[in-house]
């Protein structure tokens, strides 16, 4: 299985001034997400606390598991559901922003800790109230539909989290977030080509494609938003691969859904049917990733540019022009 259900919410800007209170909204918009029978649901950045008064930093700080965790816990379990719950909580003596991975069985399965909070003094000495950065050589997480990484709000502004990540060969990333993040995690889904879902406090929450694309989102009127993506997918650039988005309809019609990106010069092929595999696609059709594509040439030119003589091969597009014929192979 690698096609699934993927939705989030919005708590748009709802909050109260305890913790009871956040927490049985958010339930709320939980319950209602669940309905939508999805695979995975993510919650927004510390969504009990927002707007409650902080005395001792640790007053705020739930154990994990805990309440929340429980609550969240028991609804995974009824609706056979991963839930990402981030929360600010207390291990070991020390305060973390995390997000917490509870899977199908209601299990804690994971913890993404923030590596990034925001400075909250004026001197840079404590960050979001005591919270401890988590591990810049961020984790990922396998999941029964595949691979995840997490990043939190302001881990935005790091560039270099989001390369881990690739590098690691996270397929989709969950953002749970204070605010909207804006243009910076469409330009992250891009780079790196994977999915990128938000949850945010404020008022919208969106799923973006590998492509950079954003295709759903919510507003003052949906707060739940959903789809179904297949975490086997390829980007593939244009060069070669004109004739490929025609060639895979004909063949396999709405079993394998294409988006093309003509802007970029890219395109994304993600089947519909688990019987289908983008291994089985890529020698059919011979097509590559713009990875692959990207790397061959960065091998040739750091030959050329040693001096040495390129070895000729042939990519797995054979000998098809560049620019194609559509519709031929």
């Amino acid at each position: 299985m690698t096609i699934a259900r993927i939705a989030t919410v919005c708590q748009a800007r709802q909050y109260y001034n305890n913790v009871e209170a956040n927490r049985d909204h958010v339930m709320g918009l939980l319950d209602l997400a669940l309905q939508a029978k999805p695979d995975l649901v993510c919650l927004p950045e510390t969504f009990t606390t927002v707007n409650v008064p902080l005395g001792n930093p640790y007053e705020l700080a739930e154990t994990i598991p805990g309440p929340t965790t429980e609550a969240v816990a028991q609804r995974a379990r009824q609706h056979h559901c991963y839930i990402i719950c981030p929360m600010r909580n207390q291990r070991e003596g020390k305060i973390y922003n995390s997000a917490v991975i509870i899977d199908r069985q209601g299990q804690i399965v994971g913890i993404y800790d923030k590596a990034h909070p925001v400075t909250t003094t004026i001197d840079y000495t404590s960050f979001e109230n005591d919270v401890t950065p988590g591990d810049p050589d961020v984790p990922v997480f396998d999941l029964d539909f595949g691979r995840i990484g997490i990043q939190i709000c302001y881990d935005a502004g790091f560039a270099e989290s989001w390369q881990v990540l690739a590098d690691k060969g996270a397929r989709l990333v969950l953002w749970p977030s204070a605010y909207n993040g804006g243009y910076p995690l469409e330009a992250y889904a891009y780079l790196h080509h994977y999915y990128v879902v938000t949850s945010v406090r404020t008022d919208m929450s969106r799923i973006i494609d590998p492509l950079g694309q954003v295709v759903q989102r919510t507003d003052e009127r949906q707060r739940i938003i959903y789809q179904d993506i297949n975490c086997d997918f390829c980007v593939s650039h244009y060069d070669w691969c004109v004739s490929i988005p025609d060639l895979l309809l004909a063949e396999y019609g709405d079993r394998v859904k294409v988006v093309s990106h003509r802007d970029s010069g890219h395109f994304l092929v993600e089947p519909m049917d688990d019987a289908i595999t983008i291994a089985q696609l890529q020698q059919e059709f011979g097509f590559e990733s713009t990875y692959a594509y990207h790397q061959r040439h960065r091998e040739a030119h750091a030959r050329l540019r040693a001096g040495l003589a390129v070895e000729p091969e042939l990519g797995p597009h054979g000998d098809r022009p560049m620019h194609g014929t559509f519709g031929k192979r």
